[in-house]
């Protein structure tokens, strides 16, 4: 008898997270004492990015160091990849509260790092309301207000993974490679901002372990 076997290539993706109370309440008290506008630094139509600072590195200890194992674990160590001889830490260069607007968007773009995030603080729309806007029933997808990853599969062909933007992803956190292409779309008819947070994990080349 024949035998047969279905072989999957090895792929990269990305972790989904629910963060705790904790966490959401550090974030807040960041977002408070956030520092200088960072919009000039941003890929695209965003008017208000500022810098946030991790106090004490409680973040990343607490949430993002543990991301980076589980990610290597689940997939693999991205940092290995990288043109090095030794072997350096984690840590979070940079991270950025965004507070986008009615029809501000950014475009599709990837991140300098080796991880970065994006984590949804306050969505003040319903996918299931924006997606039937007029605008929204005249395009060629379904993209309208969310957040969408786009990469090319083993054929080529291009693909994408939407996450539909309503309150529900509030509090909501996703992890993944910095070169993971992904694009943010506007919404409409809506004067609240959507907050959302990202950030950059870079190796630190300054210590060996």
């Amino acid at each position: 008898m024949k035998k047969y076997k279905s072989v999957i290539p090895p792929q990269h993706g990305w972790i989904e997270v629910v963060l705790d109370d904790n966490e959401i309440d550090f974030l807040w008290k960041s977002i408070e004492n956030r520092g200088r506008n960072e919009k000039s630094y941003l890929a695209g139509n965003i008017d208000s990015s500022y810098l946030l600072f991790d106090k004490d590195n409680w973040f990343y200890k607490n949430t993002l160091e543990s991301l980076c194992n589980i990610y290597s674990e689940s997939f693999s160590n991205e940092g290995e990849n990288l043109p090095t001889s030794n072997r350096h830490p984690y840590f979070l260069k940079t991270m950025w509260v965004n507070y986008q607007k009615q029809t501000e968007f950014n475009p599709t773009h990837y991140h300098k790092g080796v991880y970065s995030f994006v984590i949804w603080m306050q969505i003040p729309t319903e996918y299931d309301e924006q997606k039937e806007n007029p605008i929204s029933k005249n395009a060629n997808s379904d993209v309208i207000s969310n957040f969408c990853f786009e990469y090319r599969d083993m054929f080529g062909k291009y693909q994408k993974y939407v996450y539909e933007m309503s309150k529900k992803m509030e509090g909501n956190m996703l992890f993944f490679p910095s070169n993971l292409t992904h694009a943010v779309y506007p919404f409409y008819n809506c004067s609240e901002n959507r907050i959302s947070i990202s950030g950059n994990i870079c190796l630190d080349t300054s210590v060996i372990i």
